[in-house]
């Protein structure tokens, strides 16, 4: 079957369109989860915290993958929301299972440099928002097509100023997950990347 300029540019941007579509229901969905958790968190008076990462715990390893979903109280949650939303969306837009994988790499990173470097219990979705970050500029830097450069550039331009979360200041802040959830956005961005 042969398809004509028009019927290929067409499927093409189908295609695009429900990715995009597939992206914003799968991070929504999570930003979703994320609130409903803080409320239950909340009505149970923080119970919902012990999830966080205890350093050096063996016993509370699992909870890497629980951390970064938890919020310590609604400002937290709510500071988090529109970042993990925007880098989210544009992380996911380019394939859901490069997405999900990219995603589990950030959390294994971030949560074990938590794990090992930290002082205090940690949790926020600061970990993956940090590992979004690095995973779309590295991808500008490994893929080196001309889309992801520009996304990546774009994500510079608007979030760079971030970059100072990796810098040990604020107890009451984990520049650790900041640091390791952006060394591990990076790698996931080397790791996914095209031959």
């Amino acid at each position: 079957m042969s398809y004509t300029p028009d019927r290929q540019r067409s499927d093409e941007l189908a295609k695009h369109g429900v990715r995009a579509l597939s992206s914003l229901v799968l991070v929504g969905s999570v930003t979703a989860v994320m609130w409903v958790l803080e409320a239950l968190d909340y009505t149970t008076n923080g119970w919902l915290d012990r999830f966080g990462i205890q350093p050096r715990d063996v016993d509370d390893l699992p909870d890497i993958f629980t951390a970064p979903f938890m919020h310590a109280g609604f400002g937290h949650l709510m500071a988090n929301t529109l970042p993990f939303l925007i880098l989210g969306f544009i992380a996911a837009a380019r394939g859901i299972g490069k997405f999900l994988v990219a995603s589990l790499i950030i959390i294994v990173v971030g949560g074990l440099g938590v794990w090992f470097l930290s002082s205090a219990n940690t949790l926020g979705s600061s970990i993956l928002i940090f590992g979004f970050f690095g995973y779309l500029v590295g991808r500008g830097i490994f893929e080196r097509r001309l889309l992801d450069i520009g996304i990546a550039v774009a994500v510079v331009a608007v979030y760079g100023t971030m970059i100072l979360g990796v810098i040990p200041g604020d107890p009451g802040i984990s520049w650790q997950g900041h640091l390791f959830g952006l060394l591990g956005g990076v790698l996931a961005s080397w790791f996914l990347r095209r031959n």
